[in-house]
């Protein structure tokens, strides 16, 4: 029987912080997690840190403590959940601009209301409060919070365009969002914020975090949560779900019904991709939580 010792942990972390070294950190950083041979992808930026990564415990334990001492210098937040096998291929740690780009400026320092899972469950009960889902069309395929609004954007980039068209007149209403992990809301609501909406909310560290701490009899949330990884997706208690797999094309999420369709073709296409030129396919953004 396997137990949580013999299985790899799965560190899910963002960190907005001033970062001006940034460049100067990503070699020891690699270093360090090849030298234990943690894997997954870390992005650094001058706003901070985003990442996702997978090891043994004593492994992941000493990258939170070189995170926390070496390069935020403080605590932070991260996530943990459990794979049988390593969910990722190889080890990365690269440089951007922006550790979520939106386009459009936002100052995630400055964002909107952090509810914890009980305090969301309480905000979407009041049925005047507007639930908007910041995922991508590939995540939010498997799964959504009750009575979200799902802009169907192919990346977070499109999300704004979806607000100034379908939400420009509800600026003094009860905005909600969340994502996967936390880091698209923290700067989307601080974006909200700066064009005048009133009242706007995000779930702390998000799906993630409430799928882990709420059950499922006292759930709000419909499906599966998709995750950034060989997993593809997870359910509550972060128990990895069996029904859910990925296009080997492009990276989809796909569900039972979508493998049965005539269009999938393991290793060659799939309902999502099948009118897709090949050098089109595997663009999935992997690194927005």
């Amino acid at each position: 029987m396997t137990t949580q010792n013999d299985m790899f942990v799965v560190a899910t972390f963002y960190h907005f912080f001033d970062f001006p070294d940034f460049e100067e950190k990503r070699l020891p950083l690699l270093d360090f997690l090849k030298q234990r041979g943690i894997k997954g992808s870390i992005l650094i930026a001058h706003e901070g840190i985003n990442g996702t990564v997978a090891g043994r415990r004593d492994a992941v334990d000493s990258l939170v403590e070189y995170l926390t001492q070496e390069i935020i210098g403080s605590e932070f937040e991260y996530k943990e959940s459990y794979s049988e096998k390593d969910p990722f291929v190889r080890t990365k740690v690269r440089l951007k601009k922006e550790l979520i780009s939106m386009g459009r400026p936002a100052n995630p320092l400055n964002p909107g209301v952090h509810l914890n899972s009980q305090e969301w469950n309480e905000l979407l009960s009041d049925p005047d409060t507007i639930l908007i889902d910041s995922r991508n069309s590939y995540e939010t395929h498997l799964g959504k919070f009750k009575n979200a609004i799902v802009p169907e954007i192919p990346n977070f980039k499109h999300l704004p365009d979806f607000i100034d068209t379908h939400l420009i007149d509800k600026k003094k209403a009860k905005i909600a969002t969340y994502c996967t992990g936390g880091i698209r809301c923290e700067r989307l609501t601080a974006w909200l914020k700066d064009e005048g909406f009133e009242e706007v909310y995000h779930l702390r560290g998000g799906i993630l975090k409430y799928l882990e701490e709420v059950p499922a009899e006292k759930s709000l949330w419909e499906g599966e949560c998709y995750v950034f990884d060989k997993r593809v997706a997870v359910g509550h208690g972060l128990v990895p779900t069996t029904t859910a797999s990925m296009c080997n094309a492009c990276g989809h999420a796909l569900l039972p019904e979508d493998r049965a369709r005539p269009s999938f073709d393991e290793h060659v296409t799939c309902p999502y991709c099948i009118d897709t030129k090949p050098s089109d396919k595997n663009r999935l953004d992997k690194h927005a939580l």
